[in-house]
């Protein structure tokens, strides 16, 4: 199928012909000279004479070339373009806040990997998390990490690579060694204020019990649910444990039923990439792209086909007049 950009320039086509007919042709009065070879002058110029004058006039071809060499440029003008067939892609797209506890407890040795060697807490949260922002081509990531206090380590953005690393630099304690969920989840509620985006997932990994936050998580919970944002909860560690290694599994419960999310345990890589498996269906969305069409521009075409009405115009005016020289020697 074929369309032009720029479809109203073609109503410049008629405008040679319309100058012709409704402006005046020019007339002046000049000095004449006689010249010897008055009468090639004439034949070369396709005019007829009359006794003691001389009309001025084009031969036909030159105005059938000059019009289509004026027709050809202002389709080019319009842009053609060839569009090809019809595409629409469904597609995944959220905005998924990631927020890592980074409090004392994530630097112990007790975290088993996919050999089942056991390796630091936030070593095997960066292994799957890494690889999960990978995947995250149709979505916006951003990440918050937490301790005592919470910060904002990457604002929602597409640029995966630069999240990865940030994430992948991370290091336990580096905002405090006790753990404010409360506070992380507050934090994420503020930056997505600024989505435009309906669907917002917020996935909080944690392996500690709020211990001091200034926002109640639970209260935190409520806003987001306010807001529009499912809070998915992962707590690993071990529930039983006492103070920093305890982990609050019925606080992270209720924050994900009050979201209308999901809560899961995770106890070793395994299974903590399925977590975030899960979570991906889960929370999934599809959304319709608009329908696309590859386009191939055209312009070159009447462009170049205007140049070669041009010099075959020329050549042929050119030998037209050595025909009528040697006709005359």
């Amino acid at each position: 199928m074929i369309v032009f950009k720029h479809l109203w320039l073609l109503a410049l086509l008629p405008l040679p012909l319309l100058v012709y007919w409704l402006l005046p042709a020019l007339r002046q009065r000049a000095l004449a000279i006689r010249i010897p070879f008055f009468n090639l002058a004439a034949e070369v110029s396709g005019a007829r004479v009359g006794a003691g004058s001389q009309v001025f006039g084009k031969p036909l071809w030159d105005i059938v070339a000059g019009l289509l060499i004026w027709g050809l440029l202002v389709l080019a003008l319009a842009e053609p373009v060839k569009l090809g067939a019809p595409v629409q892609e469904k597609v995944i797209s959220r905005d998924i806040m990631l927020a890592i506890d980074l409090s004392g407890s994530m630097d112990e040795q007790d975290f088993p990997d996919a050999s089942g060697v056991k390796i630091q807490r936030l070593q095997a949260v960066k292994n799957v998390v890494s690889q999960y922002i990978r995947e995250r081509s149709e979505d916006r990531i951003g990440l918050i990490v937490f301790g005592t206090r919470a910060y904002l380590q990457v604002p929602f953005t597409q640029d995966l690579a630069s999240a990865e690393e940030i994430l992948r630099e991370s290091a336990v304690s580096i905002a405090g060694p006790h753990t404010a969920i409360g506070d992380a989840i507050g934090l994420a509620i503020k930056h997505f204020e600024s989505s435009q985006v309906e669907d917002r997932v917020l996935i909080l990994l944690t392996d500690g019990a709020d211990t001091g936050s200034r926002m109640s998580p639970l209260n935190a919970a409520h806003i987001a649910a306010e807001d529009g944002v499912k809070i998915f909860t992962i707590g690993i560690g071990d529930e039983n444990g006492e103070g920093q290694y305890r982990v609050d599994f019925d606080t992270l419960r209720k924050i994900a039923k009050i979201t209308d999310a999901a809560f899961y345990s995770a106890q070793d890589a395994d299974a903590l990439s399925q977590v975030y498996a899960e979570i991906d269906q889960v929370a999934a969305t599809t959304s319709e792209k608009p329908v696309q069409r590859s386009e191939q521009a055209l312009l070159v075409y009447p462009l170049v086909a205007a140049l070669g009405m041009f010099i075959l115009s020329f050549f042929i005016s050119f030998i037209r007049v050595l025909m009528l020289e040697r006709n005359h020697v």
